[in-house]
């Protein structure tokens, strides 16, 4: 079965349980910016007003224009393809006869389940008005998140490519290097092998060499270099077949580690520990987080301003239940119940006074009673000599 297969079969289910009578993805010229559920649906992309409508009973029915029709006839994924060439509503007002409630991506929570834009929600409800919309975030966000067999392979060979590419950094890398460079390195290796990036390629890896560097979602620079007695710190995620990778490592730069960065080490890995030993099916995000924040204060580090984790799978936040604090930006994410098979990152770092940022992130898969570690963890602080 491919991957698409999966997804239909899982998001059938997914419809059953939100007593829905239907779910519908619709959208319009999709090269302008389509809806984030969509690869899950089809491959390629749609031209055309198009609707996809998922049914509890197993039927799916995709209407879209008449150029758009063959590839998705040919690809086998749905047991109606209707092509129309003057309007979609007299199609899908067809499809819908017997529906009264009907599930549509918007969400207030949710970036990966807010797909519908508000013009195409204002054309529903005026051409379905006896319909009652609701949102259909309680079926994106575990179709997202539940990894199948086949999306968990996908995100082992990109671990596995974005290891490989830690290696290849750490070779070339030496005191004189500028983050710039190490940047325009893993971008080169990255098109050499096919590989894409898992957030926008302009700060993707974040690279930072000591206490001048940009911290967070910040650009490389060409002036700052890796020097002796910084901490040296990647954040990289790489994408293979389209799926995605989100790692953090750290190196310390010269011949001997001071006691307050092995400190700070210490006090980073015992927060992820902390974090990891609460992740279980069932656990609310906002647990795991807690668990972390008090480790790290605990250990005489200011409280990290994020969450300890997030989502992981076509891109690095892939939304959905979010291991966050009860903060507004996070709406009701970190309140959401964390399931089997879903995939996250943990992640925490600390600013060590004229070393640098030190951080780590590893990436787990929730199982039946608690995690597996997808990615080698770091569990010690390598030197890089010069």
């Amino acid at each position: 079965m491919d991957l698409i297969s999966e997804k239909l079969d899982q998001a059938t289910g997914l419809v059953q349980a939100a007593g829905v009578d239907a779910w519908l993805t619709l959208v319009r010229e999709t090269s302008a910016g389509g809806d984030p559920v969509l690869p899950f649906l089809m491959e390629g992309g749609l031209v055309w007003d198009s609707a996809l409508v998922v049914f509890p009973n197993g039927e799916r029915t995709a209407i879209v224009g008449r150029y758009d029709a063959e590839p998705l006839e040919k690809a086998g994924h749905w047991s109606m393809v209707v092509g129309y060439d003057q309007s979609v509503w007299p199609d899908l007002k067809d499809a819908l006869a017997n529906a009264k409630k009907v599930a549509v991506n918007f969400s207030d929570n949710d970036v990966m389940a807010d797909g519908l834009s508000h013009g195409m929600y204002r054309r529903l409800v005026a051409n379905l008005p006896e319909i009652s919309f609701v949102s259909a975030e309680g079926i994106v966000g575990p179709l997202r998140g539940v990894k199948t067999s086949t999306e968990v392979k996908r995100i082992h060979a990109a671990i596995a490519e974005t290891d490989r590419m830690f290696g290849d950094i750490i070779a070339a890398a030496q005191p004189g290097t500028s983050e710039r460079e190490i940047y325009d390195r893993v971008h080169h290796l990255a098109k050499a092998r096919g590989l894409g990036f898992s957030w926008d390629p302009a700060g993707d890896p974040i690279v930072n060499c000591g206490p001048d560097s940009m911290i967070g979602h910040g650009i490389p620079s060409a002036a700052i270099r890796l020097s002796k007695g910084q901490i040296f710190h990647i954040d990289l995620g790489l994408v293979k077949e389209g799926y995605s990778s989100d790692i953090q490592r750290c190196w310390f730069v010269g011949d001997e580690i001071p006691p307050e960065v092995s400190q700070a080490f210490e006090a980073v890995v015992a927060a992820i520990d902390a974090a990891a030993n609460v992740l279980r099916p069932g656990v609310k995000g906002v647990e795991v987080d807690a668990a972390a924040r008090a480790s790290i204060t605990e250990s005489g580090y200011p409280e990290h301003q994020h969450a300890v984790g997030h989502q992981v799978g076509r891109g690095a936040h892939d939304g959905g239940a979010i291991l966050g604090p009860a903060w507004e930006r996070y709406g009701d994410t970190p309140f959401r119940p964390v399931r089997e098979g879903e995939i996250y990152t943990l992640e925490l770092g600390v600013n060590v006074e004229g070393r640098g940022y030190l951080g780590l992130e590893e990436m787990v898969r929730v199982s039946q009673d608690g995690i597996e570690w997808l990615s080698d963890r770091q569990l010690d602080l390598p030197l890089l000599r010069g």
